[in-house]
């Protein structure tokens, strides 16, 4: 058998006022696709893993495009471009006896709100009703009918934060080559929750929505179970279809399935108001954080690059100085003119620069620093989560008294310490950290902490959602509008044979 692999995933926020382009991807082709992936611990590095330890595969490197970090929605010339080299693969491919894809499910551009969606109909097109096709989404997704008519079976992320992209890629290999096999009926079952939801209750291993994950994943592993989970959206890509979603893909009659997913959405909707985020007032935070003995884990989530935010948030940090702090402070920012100012002053310079506000200037007016440069770096990475590339372009550590700014030229994932360790700077040697993402392992920043604060501050991608200015999305969704009553209903997709 001859299986296709190709992968299209980034994740963008619609109130991100800088859109992303064709060079903010990472892309290969061909052999290159299956080499980049097979020591990498994410969703194509396990399907390819259980593809070449099954006798009889011979796996064909289609097309790969890694966005370096989820950003602003992408530019109408950049999609038409990736989706373009994309189908080509498809093309060029059409006697493989199989398609894998690994996909994320929140990919927005100017004039397309779901790419995904487009992706997979336009393969379906080009190779045939009768062509397995298989993929794999982020749980931030956000789910489609159009997804779910062209794919034959699929499986999503079981754990927020992400620790499964290795497991839930080698679970779409394995649903793959039983399919291929022969015997299996897929049917999809997607029942639709007009809910928003974020914060620390959407942990899936301690929070609220646990039993409601739990329950999917027993779906999954009973004996007409196939798949399951739930995507819970990305409440910052404003499209038509945002919303959360029960998602279950079972083995011939549907109704158990159908049955289950509707309880699960009737269990979910019963605890929507616990899976949102307490927040802090940046000026009450900023005072705690100064005047706490311990070390303080400040959560900028409003300014998660790895949600689509802009990077360039330097509100914290204001805020601190503002309030007096002389405690020691990490923080990452986007800001590349000021890491041009350090290149060009070397290291162990001093240099009066401003930092943050370069790409949403309207949040973030600049802020003025004196500061010696400490360390300067090509900003190629490999993240600790899974060993992803990362390229955050020239970066410059700036110390400003007792503020350490880890400036970079591009935004870059902000999940884990790779940013930080790869540029000489260890957070648990730090007062306080400014972490730029609503969920890290806790073994990264929040193990060890005095304190874990979610801010409450300015940003494209805040968990207070209310005040983002959705405009795009089907109405009445939750918590954007009240709701006085809700049914879930059950939507079956099954391909015809």
């Amino acid at each position: 058998m001859r299986i296709l692999i190709s992968e299209c995933k980034q994740e963008v926020s619609s109130f991100n006022p800088v859109l992303s382009h064709y060079e903010d991807f990472l892309i290969d082709k061909g052999e290159a696709v299956l080499a980049y992936h097979r020591p990498v611990r994410n969703e194509a590095g396990g399907a390819i893993h259980v593809f070449e330890q099954h006798g009889g595969v011979e796996l064909v490197g289609g097309y790969s495009a890694k966005g370096i970090t989820s950003a602003g929605t992408l530019s109408a010339a950049a999609f038409r471009r990736i989706a373009g080299e994309f189908l080509d693969a498809v093309r060029a491919h059409r006697d493989v006896d199989a398609i894998y894809f690994a996909l994320h499910g929140a990919l927005a551009a100017e004039d397309v709100d779901d790419c995904e969606g487009y992706l997979l109909e336009q393969t379906r097109a080009i190779a045939g009703p009768h062509m397995p096709i298989a993929a794999s989404f982020d749980l931030h997704g956000i789910l489609t009918d159009r997804i779910l008519t062209h794919l034959d079976v699929f499986t999503v992320f079981h754990t927020n934060p992400h620790v499964d992209f290795f497991e839930t890629g080698q679970r779409a290999a394995r649903l793959l080559l039983r399919f291929l096999q022969g015997g299996l009926d897929p049917a999809a079952v997607r029942v639709k929750i007009p809910a928003l939801v974020r914060g620390q209750e959407c942990i899936t291993s301690t929070g609220t929505i646990k039993r409601c994950y739990d329950r999917a994943i027993a779906f999954e592993n009973s004996p007409s179970g196939l798949s399951g989970s739930l995507f819970i959206g990305n409440p910052f890509t404003d499209v038509p279809d945002l919303c959360s979603n029960v998602i279950l893909l079972a083995d011939g009659d549907s109704a158990a399935a159908e049955a289950e997913a509707i309880s699960i959405a009737n269990e979910f909707w019963a605890i929507r108001h616990h899976l949102q985020q307490p927040l802090v007032p940046l000026a009450e935070a900023a005072v705690a954080a100064a005047t706490a003995k311990g070390r303080v884990v400040l959560v900028d989530a409003a300014d998660a690059t790895s949600s689509g935010a802009s990077g360039d948030s330097n509100a914290i940090v204001r805020a601190l100085m503002e309030a007096g702090n002389r405690r020691t402070c990490l923080a990452p920012i986007v800001d590349a003119p000021a890491v041009d100012a350090a290149f060009q002053a070397g290291i162990g310079a001093t240099l009066e620069v401003t930092v943050g506000g370069q790409l949403d200037p309207k949040r973030f007016p600049p802020l003025p620093i004196r500061a010696k440069v400490r360390v300067l770096s090509d900003g190629r990475l490999r993240s600790e989560s899974h060993g992803e590339s990362w390229y955050a372009g020239r970066t410059a550590v700036l110390e400003a008294d007792n503020y350490t700014i880890v400036a970079t030229t591009r935004p870059v994932s902000l999940y884990d310490r790779t940013l930080f360790l790869g540029n000489g700077q260890d957070p648990a040697l730090f007062d306080m950290t400014v972490v730029k993402s609503p969920l890290c392992q806790p073994r990264f920043f929040n193990d060890g902490a005095e304190k874990v604060l979610n801010i409450d501050a300015p940003g494209a991608t805040s968990a207070n959602v209310k005040g983002l200015g959705h405009t795009v999305v089907e109405r009445p969704l939750w918590p954007l509008d009240e709701i006085d009553s809700y049914q879930p209903r059950a939507k079956v997709f099954r391909r015809a044979k």
